[in-house]
């Protein structure tokens, strides 16, 4: 049985201890597993991911935070590291209080899908990826197909000398099924990529119909145009669209970065930044959004916080310590990548809200453009307010219709020209949110959701 809870009287003990030397101190402990199969033409490859046990000590050391890790939920590492946390702690620690107000009270949150990803054995995935691989391939011009389904259980307790206590057991299900199409040497692909929280009615999502079109577009994909170059309407798919807001209003309003002035978008809060029928947010509580958590790990309620309100620049992702440099309110976004990585302030689930635009009116408007599917990766300069992002494939838009299929591209612009160019976005009948993986630069990846509809705007694009 995957239980953290058997260590808590040891970690209580060890805060008991750490406490006689600071004004604050705090754990963050967790215990991981998860596993995969990955299915192609020629393996079948099962894998059960590193299963991760610690947890991460922090106090405050006078003027600055402190921290250890323990690799291991046994007494001798947690004594261990508590002792080793002690020692950092400078005579006269107690003389000031860290900055911001401390979590209290307590609380705790499972996921408990109806039907866990738990109860399905390794052969009942097998026989899952095999299904899919199946469909994928008896697509002519489709001879191979990579397919990979699996879990992630993150279970992880908070606890801090004010005596809060936060429990939350996470489980994140994700599956993709990636055809790839060859025909005369040339080798093209197209992707289905499922992701929540939750159980296995997320792999109920990829259906038969659902690897038939990704499978045939794949296909369609070996006779793709170029795109076009340079300025041009662009259409973003509910895929891009995300990336758009996590690109645009993700990094840059991490308010750390407002602290270590590397965002250009301080000077500008409370500014109009777009339409007033555009708004941002970041939700940790959006229900099974992949990138949700039920507390932060300083031990507060996820949230949603409007980064854009109605066109107007609102709001900023705080942990306590921006949120007192900066006279705002804590918006539960302190996460760590794990217990061994540091907390910064980090976004959840980020999505642009849905409009009132139908699919065909947003064509309709664009008129002369491009639409751009299948996000595959995007990058923001957080400092500068530049961002690119990458699609798989497009369509070019032409007198108000869908036209020609055209190859992978790249959109890249300055994230307030574009937002200023916003002209409409779609429906909730259209809105979704991906799954993904967010780096705080290049490292410290965790789970993060992007999510929005259609969305039709102005910008540059080129191949990728």
């Amino acid at each position: 049985m995957f239980e953290l809870l058997e260590s808590e009287d040891r970690l209580r003990g060890a805060l008991r201890h750490i406490e006689r030397h600071t004004p604050f101190a705090e754990i963050v402990a967790e215990r991981s597993l998860g596993d995969s199969v990955r299915l192609d033409r020629t393996s079948v490859s099962p894998r059960v991911f590193a299963r991760l046990e610690g947890a991460a000590f922090r106090a405050w050391a006078g003027d600055h935070w402190a921290e250890v890790a323990s690799t291991g939920l046994s007494a001798e590492p947690i004594d261990r590291a508590a002792d080793a946390l002690i020692g950092l702690l400078p005579e006269g620690a107690g003389a000031r209080s860290p900055p911001g107000e401390p979590t209290v009270g307590e609380a705790s949150y499972t996921t408990a899908p109806p039907r866990p990803m738990g109860d399905l054995s390794i052969e009942d995935r097998i026989n899952f990826a095999r299904d899919w691989y199946a469909w994928a391939t008896s697509v002519p011009g489709v001879p191979n197909t990579t397919v990979s389904l699996g879990f992630f259980s993150d279970e992880r307790l908070y606890m801090n000398s004010a005596a809060a206590r936060r429990h939350q057991r996470i489980s994140r299900v994700f599956a993709s099924v990636v055809p790839i199409a060859i025909e005369g040497g040339r080798v093209q692909y197209d992707a289905l990529v499922r992701g929540a929280i939750g159980g296995r009615e997320i792999l109920d999502t990829v259906t038969e119909d659902r690897v038939h079109d990704v499978a045939k577009s794949a296909r369609a994909m070996l006779g793709a145009e170029s795109p076009p170059t340079g300025p041009i309407t662009v259409l973003m798919d509910p895929s891009t669209t995300g990336t758009f807001a996590h690109e645009s209003f993700g990094h840059g309003t991490e308010a750390d970065q407002f602290v270590r002035e590397r965002s250009y978008l301080r000077p500008i809060l409370g500014s109009m930044v777009g339409p007033e029928f555009l708004t941002i947010a970041d939700d940790g509580a959006y229900p099974g959004g992949w990138g949700g958590i039920y507390f932060d790990d300083e031990g507060r309620r996820s949230q949603k916080t409007l980064l854009v309100d109605h066109g107007r620049f609102t709001g900023v992702l705080h942990d306590r310590v921006s949120a007192a440099l900066l006279g705002g309110t804590p918006t539960g976004n302190a996460r760590r990548a794990d217990f061994l990585s540091r907390e910064f302030v980090r976004m959840t689930n980020t999505y642009v809200e849905p409009g009132d635009w139908g699919l065909e009116e947003l064509v309709k408007e664009a008129r002369d453009g491009i639409l751009l599917e299948r996000c595959t990766s995007g990058i923001e300069d957080p400092l500068g307010g530049q961002m690119q992002i990458k699609v798989l494939r497009g369509h070019r838009i032409e007198h108000g219709e869908i036209t020609t299929l055209v190859s992978s591209m790249a959109l890249s612009g300055r994230v307030l020209e574009v937002l200023r160019s916003v002209r409409g976005v779609g429906r909730a009948d259209t809105f979704e949110i991906d799954p993904g993986f967010c780096g705080k630069g290049h490292s410290d990846m965790l789970p993060a959701g992007t999510g929005g509809s259609y969305l039709l705007t102005s910008a540059s694009v080129g191949p990728a």
